[in-house]
């Protein structure tokens, strides 16, 4: 029974509602942003699982027909990939030039050469909002990582500051006496690192993604325009 006591005694909820204001403060701050973490890393997980699934769909139909009219069909599947942004945007550009040089009498067949700078332009703005749709979330992960290890040991120090202020008002100073604060307090360094070493280990691997991303998006942005200057009507 004395061993089962002492294990609930220092069991981890024990430790976290035996704490002082301060720490315990800074250990639900600590899980608040943990629980947030995860969250934030299971909807981006979902969110480029879509996208990359989406993507690859997008670019195999567009490399097989070349075919704006075919892409703008399937491009109400394809919803998550970042392409049908870039690809909406452009072809709506596209086709407003189209009109616009109907309405003049032009002929669509001769080369029109920085009649498309508009089009590019549209490419390049929509491939930067793309961009900053898949980075969402990411700056709470690099926030987390770099700043729950500072939370976590400031919440160490503070119990342990507390810890040996308790023994001033003790007759005797022991191990026994100083343990349970100091273990209390180093609870809140071991739960900023576990907040944030995910936090970082999934930044790291989700910037890799979006890296990925942003070079297929340049690369269809491209074809998108090298194929509207060679089937400006379609």
């Amino acid at each position: 029974m004395e061993g089962v006591d002492l294990v609930t005694e220092h069991s981890f909820l024990a430790m976290l509602t035996g704490s002082g204001p301060v720490v315990q403060f800074v250990l639900y701050l600590l899980i608040f942003l943990s629980v947030w973490t995860w969250g934030v890393v299971f909807a981006k997980i979902l969110q480029f699982r879509k996208a990359t699934m989406a993507s690859r769909e997008f670019y195999t139909i567009f490399q097989e027909t070349r075919s704006f009219a075919r892409l703008n069909d399937v491009s109400q599947r394809l919803a998550s990939s970042p392409l049908v942004g870039i690809f909406q945007a452009g072809f709506k550009e596209l086709s407003r030039l189209v009109i616009e040089l109907k309405e003049k009498g032009s002929d669509l067949r001769l080369p029109i050469g920085s009649e498309l700078a508009t089009v590019e332009g549209a490419l390049r703005r929509a491939e930067v909002e793309e961009g900053i749709k898949l980075e969402r979330g990411l700056p709470l992960l690099s926030i987390v990582s770099s700043s729950a290890p500072f939370i976590g040991l400031f919440g160490t120090v503070w119990g342990i500051m507390n810890a040996f202020h308790g023994l001033s008002s003790m007759k005797s100073t022991t191990l026994q006496a100083v343990a349970p604060g100091i273990s209390e307090a180093l609870v809140a360094t071991a739960i900023g690192l576990a907040a944030a070493i995910p936090a970082y280990v999934t930044y790291i691997y989700f910037s890799a993604l979006i890296k990925k991303h942003r070079q297929v998006m340049r690369v269809f942005a491209e074809d998108f325009a090298t194929l509207a200057k060679q089937q400006i009507t379609f």
